[in-house]
């Protein structure tokens, strides 16, 4: 698509149109911790019985395990009162402890094990729903929310926050319900063996949470920087890497290398004030343990020589204690994986949460003929509310008619079939194909009907047959042939290593850019469009080539209402209505010949493209505008060359002496 429908919004972001490809920094919303977990917890919905059920098997292993210190304490016990009261140690009973002991372990390790198979089914499912919506949505969003967001960017939340929500996820759901269950069920216990022992261990939790609560308050605004910096840095990325040649041309690669350096740096020290902040849970909640364990092994070792409690219990309470705090700690640790992954989240949902395109009407229209007549019905448009762009437009087309918009810079060619397409809605008016407003057919019929050649050639990562046949899933091999013919594709391909079955990679670099607008042009063949959108598809071919295309244009435009914008206006001599725009308006319409006799705006254009450079040539080098004196010879002049046309234009194209596109070697 030219660039010139993307001027009017390329702004930055925070402001009233889209964003450009500045690089500042994105206006984030402010953080909403608390709901987007709920959000967050909310797409676990689905899994719910799975959910409950692995509550159930942590619950059978926490249980499972925290019997364990005690009936070892209880071993403990038995071996301490047999060796002091002289009556010998009981070793069957020591011996069937044991043999409990690892039989408990065991089924323990066996339910953790379900439990973490069955955990990662539900995080790698909720997941693959979640990517599932983003794809869905991004189907639905206005064009202007591409236009409004760096692609990288864009991306960056599509894959690396959605592989950052995955991972942690996956890591703090299996922890969470360990610890939480391993909490209650230690606390249970240790209640059970002594009550005021059990108080000196219940004093760490508020101390541990005030810990944990206060670090999170600081550390969440610090992942979500993180994560703004990354989809930022993602951006810049992608833009050098796309533009590499032009940044070599130009000599750009200092400044790319630098503001690579600052959003490098900005991203490094995001993410060391996350990880620095988030890192002082654990070893601040790890020192609370520590003391806890300190202060029970001490009271308890008091409580013993007292005889207010065995020693084996006093051993159990220990361990419970270590127990106690590790899933503290856990939890303390896994603060950093959670905001980590909601600051992600946030920005995932921030997607999720964009406007959408309006929706289709239901139920649609569907025009009963097939013509291809276009009607622009007091239309007005703008990007911007206070910017007006196009007002009060009329312009009926009638089918198999060829219009060639021509106009400045910015003055709404390309907008104007952008509209035509509804990759935007009017602010006013409506258009009619066939005598249907096309505000009320469904897009996806409205875009079957048209087919459009853009200036910049989009092919995919496939074969040339592939590409060719992207328009229409049901083309045969017949009809890619005959695409292919017709727009100048077969004359070069077979000098390709495997001809239509070469596999072009992502950015089709094994073939030239002539090359490619072909393929691009050969794909419009196949689609059969009713009308068709030409927007500068020759841009980017040769002379001779372009002679060749206008060509098959020919063929390609017959009985339909085709749209041709152009800056090179000997594109479009033979265009059957020529609309000249400039500022939103047409000011101009007419055949070539009627606007360079008009002396107008057209005219204007006319000179500036081909009269002014020879102007500046000494000698002269075109008779029309030679000095006084010589004899001026006409355009019309069937013995004299239009500027710019090949020295061959008047050949037969089918003329084996003629060189054709494809014929010599290949940039």
């Amino acid at each position: 698509m030219s660039t010139e429908s993307r001027t009017p919004t390329r702004q930055p972001r925070g402001g009233p149109g889209p964003m450009g490809h500045g690089m500042g920094a994105p206006v984030e919303k402010p953080s909403d911790f608390k709901g987007s977990v709920r959000r967050l917890s909310g797409l676990l919905r689905p899994e719910k019985s799975l959910v409950v059920f692995v509550i159930i098997l942590g619950a059978a292993s926490v249980a499972l395990n925290v019997t364990g210190p005690k009936l070892l304490g209880n071993a403990t016990t038995i071996v301490f009162e047999g060796l002091l009261g002289g009556t010998g140690v009981d070793f069957p009973r020591v011996h069937t402890i044991l043999g409990w002991l690892v039989a408990i372990y065991l089924v323990a390790a066996a339910l953790q094990f379900a439990q973490g198979y069955i955990l990662n089914g539900i995080t790698q499912r909720t997941v693959y729903r979640l990517r599932e919506r983003v794809e869905a949505k991004i189907h639905r969003l206005p064009l202007k929310y591409v236009d409004r967001h760096q692609r990288g960017e864009l991306l960056s939340r599509v894959t690396n926050d959605i592989d950052n929500i995955s991972q942690s996820l996956q890591q703090t759901l299996s922890q969470l319900f360990t610890s939480l269950l391993t909490v209650i069920g230690v606390l249970v216990m240790m209640v059970v063996i002594s009550p005021w022992l059990a108080l000196v261990a219940i004093v760490s939790i508020p101390l541990t949470l005030t810990i944990v609560m206060q670090v999170a308050k600081r550390s969440q605004p610090k992942f979500v920087e993180q994560w703004k910096h990354t989809g930022a840095l993602n951006g810049q990325i992608e833009e050098g890497y796309t533009g590499h040649a032009l940044v070599k041309v130009f000599g750009r690669q200092r400044e790319t290398q630098e503001e690579f350096a600052r959003k490098n740096e900005e991203l490094y020290e995001a993410s060391f004030g996350a990880q620095f902040v988030s890192g002082i849970i654990m070893p601040s909640t790890m020192f609370v343990g520590n003391l806890v364990y300190v202060a029970v092994a001490v009271v308890g070792g008091v409580m013993v020589t007292n005889g207010a409690l065995p020693i084996g219990d006093v051993q159990a309470f220990i361990q419970y204690s270590r127990q106690f705090q590790q899933p503290l700690t856990q939890l303390g640790s896994m603060a950093n994986l959670l905001q980590s992954g909601v600051a992600s989240a946030e920005r995932v949902f921030e997607l999720l949460d964009a406007e959408e395109q309006t929706p289709d009407e239901d139920p649609a229209l569907t025009p009963d003929d097939n013509h291809g007549r276009l009607v622009f019905e007091d239309v007005s448009f703008r990007y911007v509310e206070d910017k007006p762009l196009i007002d009060n437009l009329e312009l009926t087309v009638e089918p198999g008619r060829t219009v060639a918009i021509v106009g400045p810079t910015g003055a709404g060619k390309t907008t104007l079939v952008n509209l035509v397409m509804r990759f935007y809605e009017l602010n006013g008016g409506r258009i009619t194909l066939d005598g249907v407003d096309i505000a009320k057919m469904t897009r996806d019929d409205l875009r079957s009907r048209t087919g459009m050649v853009l200036q910049d050639a989009w092919l995919f990562g496939g074969t040339i047959r592939d590409n060719i046949a992207y328009g229409r899933d049901d083309a045969t091999d017949e009809e890619i042939l005959a695409a292919a013919k017709a727009a100048y594709v077969d004359r070069f391909v077979h000098s390709l290593p495997d001809g239509y079955d070469t596999v072009l990679d992502d950015d089709a670099t094994n073939v030239s850019v002539g090359e490619r607008q072909l393929i691009t042009i050969a794909r419009a063949f196949v689609a059969k469009p009713q009308v068709l959108i030409l927007d500068e598809a020759t841009s980017s071919v040769d002379t001779r080539t372009e002679l060749l295309v206008q060509h098959a244009m020919e063929e390609l435009r017959r009985d339909r209402t085709a749209f041709v914008i152009a800056h090179r206006l000997s594109t479009i001599r033979d265009a059957d209505l020529i609309l000249v725009m400039e500022h939103g308006a047409i000011v101009e319409q007419g055949t070539h010949d009627e606007l360079l006799e008009a002396k107008g705006a057209y005219a204007r254009l006319y000179e500036a493209q081909f009269a002014a450079p020879i102007e500046d040539v000494e000698p002269p080098l075109d008779p029309v505008h030679a000095p006084a004196g010589d004899t001026p010879v006409a355009f019309d002049d069937p013995s004299v060359p239009h500027p710019e046309a090949p020295a061959h234009a008047g050949e037969d194209l089918d003329d084996p002496q003629v060189e054709h596109p494809g014929s010599g070697p290949r940039a």
